[in-house]
């Protein structure tokens, strides 16, 4: 069976996206080895996405490059649910299937889907209530070096919420993007 993995690149002050979901700054995160894209890529059958991001990333599609415009760079085919509570609004887009329901049940629809494939989640706030629910089996964490300020933050709870994590692997061939992958402590 797949997994449940919140991926993402963040800045150096801990943000994945800048204010108003603004994503020019993935260009200075560093190019991960050859082939890692698309093999991570192949892994994900599910993409679970929010509104809000949604959202911006149509208002910024002109803007967007190769890079942030489509989830893994364009090397990524599969089922993409965007979590709403106006799922009408979205009736006109055919590349996404919107949800009006809680992050349990769009993780039980997604596995379903997924099969032995991964269910990847791509928000923060969908994130933080799946980790609520003990619902993530996997961190997969890029850091690019730049400082944002502000925007979306990786995890953010009002009154802090503590979540260890262990790591699994590092991806060795890819040592200037920092990129690591984690499990959450309590499991064994």
């Amino acid at each position: 069976m797949g997994k449940v993995a919140y991926g993402f690149t963040s800045s150096i002050d801990g943000f994945i996206a800048g204010p108003g979901h603004d994503m020019s700054w993935m260009s200075a995160a560093e190019p991960l080895a050859e082939g890692t894209t698309q093999r991570m890529a192949e892994r994900v059958a599910v993409i679970i996405s929010g509104r809000r991001g949604y959202d911006a990333a149509i208002a910024m599609r002109d803007e967007r490059d190769e890079l942030t415009a489509e989830p893994y760079g364009g090397a990524w085919s599969g089922t993409e649910f965007i979590l709403t509570h106006r799922p009408e609004d979205l009736a006109d887009d055919p590349s996404v299937i919107a949800l009006n329901c809680d992050v349990r049940e769009a993780i039980k629809r997604a596995k379903a889907i997924a099969g032995d494939r991964d269910v990847q989640i791509i928000s923060a706030d969908i994130a933080r209530q799946a980790i609520e629910h003990d619902l993530v089996d996997e961190l997969q964490v890029s850091v690019a070096p730049v400082f944002l300020g502000d925007g979306v933050r990786i995890f953010d709870v009002a009154g802090g919420h503590r979540v260890d994590w262990e790591i699994t692997e590092i991806f060795s061939d890819s040592p200037r993007a920092f990129f690591r992958t984690y499990r959450p402590k309590r499991r064994t």
